[in-house]
Order: structure tokens, then C-alpha cells, then sequence
């Protein structure tokens, strides 16, 4: 069945692991009638969840797309992880869905998970309903997290479905709105009379409502002052008017369990959340790079977004919304990135592992395509005729890096080779083949997001690897003036060979080799002057205490001498090297370290143990900036080799409410006994 944009929601499941969102919308597709049976992650069976690795680890590690039909309307499902590791799906579900439902748990009280989702859907002026699961469980409190909720986010929190108990035991909801109470019997919500003792507390949650209702609209203000009560229209259109700007955040209560509730936040989500055609326009940009806005509407020229990319032994699947226009199959449209042209041949619609064909897929709506050629996620395929170019997803930058290396010798090209087709699903993570210190590194969100890279290398590709911690890339430089000679002289049948050179070492000014002639009377002749250059800047990539390449260095020829026959430019080369080894030790060298400059965004109550944490890693704190929501900015410069384990270290200190970056800044001197450390560590591993 076809649907057009006016009937279509797309809502994303967002909030903290295991707080229930998997088992959400798996609840949502059992009542509704799309699943005959309620999958549970514990038995590995949910639509969402059918990753071979989510399955093991029993928790969602990437963004995965569902659809039930209720109403007359298709909502489509966005289930997303609650782990940080994975927060580059949870870009990609919010860039495509038009509303959001943050899914909280009724005991533990407010978790981080459920601050970032919405400071990400305040962001992204997203509207959202925050859905409190799991209230029929021991120790469960929902009236404690909507005091938490109001109390952390003001008036806004709006209570339209809330439970009711008899005993320790929850019996079932109520419908603020329609001052209804609900309970499951057999599977099936029914109506049950409201409690006696319900009754206050309903009234008291009716006026909060109406007090929002009547802020969204001066006529309503009005109306509310006057003392007239609102009709069943205007409370509706007061509500969606709300939750479309914001000022109105419903929360609703159930138990994904049981079904209770499942069915009164379908209703909020049918009746009161957008469809595609009431969100904004797109912005984007036309073929000549000028800003334009794309109208959500079937009439327009055809232009999609590609928002996710799976890739398995069948070849490659992209994963769309429709903008504007309407996509049909066999299509042929424009990927303006590449220039090329795509054939959309089969199109689907998803539930969850499973593609349904179809015909076409309106405005608004998300579907997927395989076999796309060149196009990958982020990328706009649109109308050869109308070319634009809509805002892609952004991603943040990898924080936590390990060195990669296989098992088994000599797989290394396997590995290279399963982290690319890896990398066309996930854009989270970067991988490196660092020549200087002969490592192979991957980076990540964390170490969560390594191991499950490393997992599916292993399942997918059959190679098994080992991370380690990356090795540093330290430098050498020398601190004072020398003058020493490099002779090479070697005798033997026939031709000799014969190079001699006196050379003056100097700390430079420049990173890069500065080499200086200053020879009188031709004692070396003009054409192995290049020879000798060369020899150094061989040499210079081997330190002389740890092996690490030498930078800074000043190298002037002053003097030497030459055999008419035995000299050339291998005998002049080798001279040199011959110089700089015989110099180098002489010229008080020391290790450089590189210095990062780093950017901390935290709560203000976890400046003490961050600063306390940057100073153990021999940090200069720079500077505080303090930001919005009572956030602090603290810049500073830290040696890199203490930033390994930072990415994990300060989500333990902030738990996970920082984040920060890192940029490499200058190289230098590290302290005597960190020099000492990391020479110790150059003899063992020349050792091994």
C-alpha cells in the first residue's frame, strides 16, 4: 500500500541503554497487529535487534528501521542505541525522523542518556514526547521522574498519560486528556472506571495541561483567563500546536511488557506529532552552490538522502527518506557529489531485517535500495534536471585510537580490507596505516565501538586481530654545536672507495633538514655535495637515542677531502652517515614529545576532578569559557602519550556527560625521566 505524506510519522526511539526503546517498539508492533508475537532481547528474537552481535551482547549497535500501520497512518520506527559508542546512528535516525519519543526507565531516576537525547532534539528543534517505561517493575517511581523532569526541564513537561496502582501493584493508565483509565486484560487494552482516589490528581495534571495548551496561542490565552473551559478541538490543536514547537513535551507512561500504555502513545504519536509535510523546509544547495529551501511536497522535482548504508555477502543496501517528489522503481537520479547517475531498480520499505517491495514511496517517507553504485550515506540522490544538494550528517570526530594487528602474520591486507567495507556502514571510525610507527591504527567512539569493529571482522571476514595501544610518534633534536668528521675509505680489488667530510651540527630553526656548504679550495667537490645531503637526511629519520626521526637539525659541510679515482657519491653518502652518527651523541640530544591542544565541554560540578585529572597528566590548564546550561569550556595542553585512555577515562569522571577534542599542537622537550622511560622502551622493542 502506498502512503502519501500527510499520513506517514517518522519518530526515532531515543534515550539511555536498556531503558527499554528495543522493547518499545517491539511492543508497539505486537498490539498493533504488524508481529504475531512480542520478540524479547533476552531471547534474541526483536525485529530491531537482529544484528548477530546485538543478539550476543544483547544491546542495539546500530539504528534500525520499522513500520506498523495503525489508523490509517504508517508510522515508521527509528530504534536507536542508548550507548554512546554508537551516537553516529543516532545522527543518522535524527536527521531523517520528524519527531522523537526519549523512552526513560521508571526506576533509577534521570539518566544521562536521556539529557543527551534532548539536548540533540533541542538542537535540532525536534519535536518529542518522553515515554516512561518499564512502571509495572519493582522500586519503579514515575511520579519521582516527573518531578525530576520538571523540576531539570521547567513547565514544558506536560503529563498526558499516567499510571494508577493499587497497592505496590500498577493496575493501569489514565488518559489525562480524555480523563480515561485504561487496563490490559487478555492482551487487549480496555477502559476501566477511573478511581475514586485518581480523581484530584487527574484534575491537578488537567490544569497543567491546559496551561500549556493556552500558551500556545494568544486566542487561547485569552480563552484560558477568561475562565471558559477548552473544547476537545482546541485542546487537540493546542496540543499539537505545542509539541510542534516545543513548548509542550507530553509524557506518557507503560510497560512495554504487558502492552499497557503502548496503545495511548500510538494515539499521541498519530494525532499530535507531525507528519513529514508540517516540518520545515529542507535546506540545500543548488547546482551553482547557492543556498535554497526544499519544499516537502509530492509535486516537487524527485531528491533523497541517503541516511544509512548496510553492506553483507549479498552486496549493498542504502537506506533513504524521500525529501520531495516521488521515488518509483527503475528511477534514474543524480548523485551530485559524484556526478553520476544511480538506478533506483528495486525499492523497498524495512522491517527490520526484512525488505518489502514496492512500487514508489511519497514525500517523506523511507524506504531502501540496493545495489547503488557510487552513492554512500550522507549523500543526495535528486532530478538530473533540478540538481541540489541537501545537508548531509554530521558526525563527531574519533576520540580513542588502538593499534590494530592480526593474529595471524601476513593477514594485514585482510584486515584493511574488512575495515573498508565496515567503513561504507559506519563513518564513526578512521583507520590509519601510520608508517612512522609501523602500526596500523583504528579509532573510534570508544572501546566499546573497537571491540564490535574487531567482533565483526572476525564473524564477517575471517580475520581475528589484537588492539594494543598505539605507540607515539616521539622526535629527537640536539641542544648544542658540534664539529666532528665522517671518513669511509674502503679498499679492495680494483676501485676503492673513498669519502671524507667534516661536518658542523646546530640546533636549526626549521623542522625540516637545513644543509649548508661553506668549502674552501674544492677539498670536496661541488657534485657529491648533493650525495652528502642525502646521507644526512637518510640518517636523520633514526635518532640516536630511541631511534625516532631527528628534527631541527642545522648541518653545514665545512671541510674534507677526495681521491681523484676511489670518490663518488655512495662513498660521499655513506661519509655523512658515518659524520652524524660520530656527532649526534656529542650534541647533548633530547627527546621531543608531541603536545595536544585540548578542548573539555563538562558540567561546572565536574570541573575539580577534571582539572585534578589534567594535572596527574602533566597538563597546562589555559583557560575556562563558561558556556550555556551551566557547561564549562576548559582548554589546555597536554603531552599526547597520556591521551590514550582519556576518551574512556573522562566519561567514568562525568559520567559520559563530557566530551572533548583533541588537535596535535607543536612537539617538546619532554622531562629527563620520561626521556629515560621512552629509551627504556626503544631497547626493548630493537630487542624483540
Amino acid at each position: 500500500m502506498s502512503y502519501t505524506t500527510q499520513q506517514i510519522r517518522n519518530v526515532c526511539l531515543l534515550g539511555h541503554g536498556s531503558t527499554g526503546k528495543t522493547s518499545l517498539a517491539e511492543s508497539i508492533l505486537f498490539i498493533n497487529g504488524t508481529t504475531d508475537r512480542l520478540g524479547k532481547v533476552t531471547d534474541g528474537n526483536t525485529v530491531s535487534d537482529y544484528d548477530a552481535e546485538e543478539i550476543k551482547r544483547q544491546i542495539s549497535i546500530s539504528a534500525s528501521m520499522m513500520y506498523t500501520e495503525y489508523k490509517g497512518n504508517k508510522v515508521n520506527l527509528l530504534d536507536t542505541p542508548g550507548f554512546f559508542d554508537f551516537a553516529g546512528e543516532v545522527s543518522q535516525a535524527v536527521r531523517v525522523a520528524d519527531a522523537a519519543v526519549i523512552v526513560c526507565a521508571a526506576k533509577g531516576g534521570l539518566s544521562v542518556g536521556t539529557e543527551k537525547a534532548w539536548d540533540n532534539l533541542t538542537e535540532n528543534n525536534m519535536p518529542k514526547a518522553i515515554y516512561v517505561s518499564k512502571i509495572d517493575e519493582e522500586n519503579g517511581d514515575f511520579y519521582g521522574l516527573y518531578e525530576a523532569l520538571k523540576e531539570k526541564y521547567g513547565h514544558s513537561i506536560c503529563p498526558m498519560v499516567i499510571p494508577f496502582s493499587k497497592g505496590e501493584k500498577v493496575e493501569g493508565v489514565i488518559d489525562i486528556v480524555l480523563r480515561k483509565a485504561y487496563s490490559m486484560d487478555k492482551g487487549k487494552c480496555i477502559e476501566v472506571p477511573l478511581p475514586d482516589d485518581m480523581q484530584s490528581v487527574v484534575d491537578d495534571m488537567y490544569t497543567v495541561l491546559t496551561e500549556n495548551v493556552a500558551e500556545t496561542s494568544e486566542e487561547f490565552m485569552d480563552k484560558y483567563f477568561s475562565g471558559d473551559p477548552f473544547t476537545a478541538e482546541e485542546m487537540a490543536q493546542g496540543i499539537s500546536m505545542g509539541i510542534r514547537t516545543g513548548s509542550l513535551v507530553p509524557v506518557v507512561c507503560g510497560s512495554a511488557f504487558t502492552g499497557l500504555g503502548t496503545e495511548l502513545l500510538l494515539n499521541i504519536i498519530v494525532n499530535f506529532f507531525p507528519s513529514p509535510m508540517e516540518s520545515k523546509p529542507e535546506n540545500a544547495l543548488d547546482a551553482g552552490g547557492n543556498a535554497v529551501k526544499i519544499e516537502i511536497t509530492t509535486d516537487s522535482p524527485v531528491c533523497l538522502l541517503i541516511f544509512k548504508t548496510t553492506s553483507d555477502q549479498y552486496g549493498k543496501f542504502s537506506f533513504f527518506k524521500v525529501i520531495s517528489g516521488k521515488v518509483e522503481s527503475d528511477m534514474m537520479l543524480l548523485n551530485p557529489r559524484t556526478g553520476t547517475t544511480e538506478k533506483m531498480g528495486h525499492i523497498y520499505i524495512i522491517q527490520g531485517k526484512k525488505n518489502i517491495e514496492v512500487k514508489e514511496l511519497h514525500c517523506g517517507d523511507i524506504g531502501s535500495v540496493s545495489k547503488l553504485s557510487e552513492s554512500k550515506t550522507g549523500d543526495t540522490l535528486c532530478d538530473p534536471k533540478k540538481t541540489v544538494t541537501v545537508e548531509g550528517i554530521t558526525f563527531a570526530e574519533p576520540c580513542y585510537s588502538m593499534a590494530i594487528s592480526p593474529k595471524v602474520k601476513g593477514q594485514e591486507d585482510k584486515i584493511a580490507g574488512g575495515l573498508g567495507r565496515l567503513g561504507e556502514e559506519d563513518q564513526t571510525f578512521t583507520v590509519e596505516n601510520n608508517a612512522e610507527i609501523r602500526q596500523m591504527i583504528l579509532s573510534g567512539a570508544g572501546d566499546i565501538h573497537l571491540d564490535v569493529l574487531c567482533a565483526k571482522l572476525k564473524s564477517k571476514f575471517g580475520v581475528e586481530v589484537e588492539l594494543s595501544p598505539a605507540r607515539v610518534a616521539y622526535r629527537e633534536k640536539i641542544r648544542k654545536k658540534v664539529k666532528v668528521q665522517g671518513r669511509h675509505k674502503k679498499q679492495s680489488g680494483g676501485h676503492g672507495q673513498y669519502g671524507d667530510v667534516w661536518i658542523e651540527f646546530e640546533p636549526g630553526d626549521q623542522e625540516d633538514l637545513i644543509f649548508e656548504e661553506k668549502i674552501f679550495g674544492g677539498s670536496v667537490p661541488r657534485n657529491f655535495h648533493p650525495a652528502v645531503e642525502k646521507g644526512l637526511r637518510e640518517s636523520m629519520v633514526k635518532g640516536v637515542l630511541a631511534g625516532y626521526p631527528v628534527v631541527f637539525l642545522k648541518a653545514t659541510l665545512v671541510d674534507g677531502s677526495y681521491h681523484d679515482v676511489d670518490s663518488s657519491e655512495m662513498a660521499f653518502k655513506l661519509a655523512a652517515g658515518l659524520a652524524y652518527k660520530n656527532g649526534l651523541p656529542q650534541a647533548s640530544p633530547v627527546i621531543l614529545e608531541p603536545i595536544g591542544s585540548l578542548k573539555v565541554i563538562i558540567p561546572d560540578s565536574y570541573m575539580g576532578d577534571v582539572i585534578g585529572d589534567l594535572n596527574k597528566r602533566r597538563g597546562r590548564v589555559l583557560g575556562m569559557n563558561p558556556l550555556n546550561n551551566g557547561r564549562q569550556e576548559v582548554e589546555a595542553e597536554v603531552p599526547m602519550a597520556e591521551m590514550g585512555s582519556y576518551a574512556i577515562d573522562l566519561r567514568s569522571m562525568t559520567q559520559s556527560r563530557g566530551s572533548f577534542s583533541l588537535a596535535f599542537e607543536r612537539y617538546e622537550e619532554a622531562p629527563a625521566n620520561i626521556q629515560a622511560k621512552i629509551i627504556e622502551e626503544a631497547k626493548a622493542n630493537e630487542a624483540e
